[in-house]
């Protein structure tokens, strides 16, 4: 599993970590951050929805979110989606993150990281080509986690995200799983550009100050500083997208015909504020899971560089 070099002398330079295992390694640290995120996410998502639709359940804050979650769908219902938030992790995160970690070992000159214009960059690229991909899981994601908002009467009542999808494609057509796919992406190189550039950034900045040093405490302050910056930039996109692929026909037509129609509605009846709407589960669920999935990726890099290419000096690799 792993890459070895000759080096002019005739020596093997240090083995590196292969391709397909950065790949590996970024969609299980974002499925395993998912796992203790997704009721964070499906919080997010329904104050994202609230103030949408006559019927609907409407949301004032997180927490009235949350009881009126558990009071109506139970302890279960804080799970719902978890299938396709996994699902989504498992195309998405794997494409981005494997990526990204390619793209920076390449661009890196002599162990010095690429400057931060090339960081955002590899984040863009990374992360739209990563969007493009999970388009499918997140349009599951986002039905499955606003459907308890709904009357009983209007829910689709996907069972888990294979039913979802085989319905999706069933009854609306292959193309409905890239519903929202131009703001998905347009999200994607937001959140990338921001998440990954600004946690190496950061990462490298804390380490220069000399108080801080590669370990787990230097990954949590950088995956928090990143999950701040990360949640501001992203937020306005976010719900366009998210209103886009849960939106339905009515009278033929679709509710939006586009993100930009999305955000003038959005300003013109709820507040130019409610472009934030769900900041703080925003935030409390984007900074654990990018806690967690740095954390999670920098510790399979490193174990992985100890035990199997038996380098103790391997680093994360962001």
């Amino acid at each position: 599993m792993s890459e070895s070099k000759n080096t002019s002398e005739g020596k093997a330079a240090p083995a590196t970590t292969s391709k397909s295992i950065k790949f590996i390694f970024g969609g299980t640290a974002g499925m395993a951050a998912t796992v203790f995120v997704q009721p964070l996410d499906l919080v997010k998502n329904r104050m994202q929805m609230s103030g949408e639709g006559g019927r609907s359940r409407q949301h004032k804050t997180s927490l009235h979110a949350i009881q009126s979650i558990l009071r109506n769908e139970g302890i279960r219902g804080i799970y719902t989606g978890l299938s396709a938030g996994l699902l989504r992790q498992a195309t998405y995160t794997t494409t981005r993150l494997g990526i990204y970690t390619t793209l920076f070992e390449m661009l890196s000159k002599d162990g010095t990281p690429p400057n931060f214009a090339m960081k955002a960059f590899i984040g863009i690229t990374a992360g739209g080509i990563g969007a493009f991909v999970g388009t499918p899981a997140e349009v599951a994601l986002i039905r499955m986690t606003s459907d308890g908002r709904l009357p009983v009467d209007q829910q689709r009542g996907y069972k888990n995200v294979l039913d979802a999808l085989l319905r999706i494609v069933k009854e609306e057509g292959v193309l409905t799983l890239w519903r929202g796919c131009i703001p998905t992406v347009g999200r994607a190189m937001v959140v990338n550009a921001a998440q990954l550039a600004s946690y190496s950034q950061a990462k490298q900045m804390l380490m220069n100050t000399g108080y801080f040093h590669d370990g787990l405490f230097l990954h949590f302050v950088a995956s928090m500083i990143s999950g701040l910056i990360t949640t501001a930039a992203s937020m306005p996109v976010d719900i366009a997208k998210t209103r886009i692929q849960n939106m339905k026909m009515i009278d033929g037509k679709p509710e939006y015909s586009g993100a930009v129609d999305v955000l003038t509605k959005v300003v013109r009846k709820e507040g130019f504020f409610s472009l934030w709407k769900g900041f703080t589960p925003y935030y409390a669920r984007l900074g654990p899971h990018t806690v967690l999935t740095f954390i999670f990726l920098e510790q399979m890099n490193k174990a992985y560089g100890k035990y199997i290419l038996h380098d103790d000096h391997t680093t994360g690799g962001l």
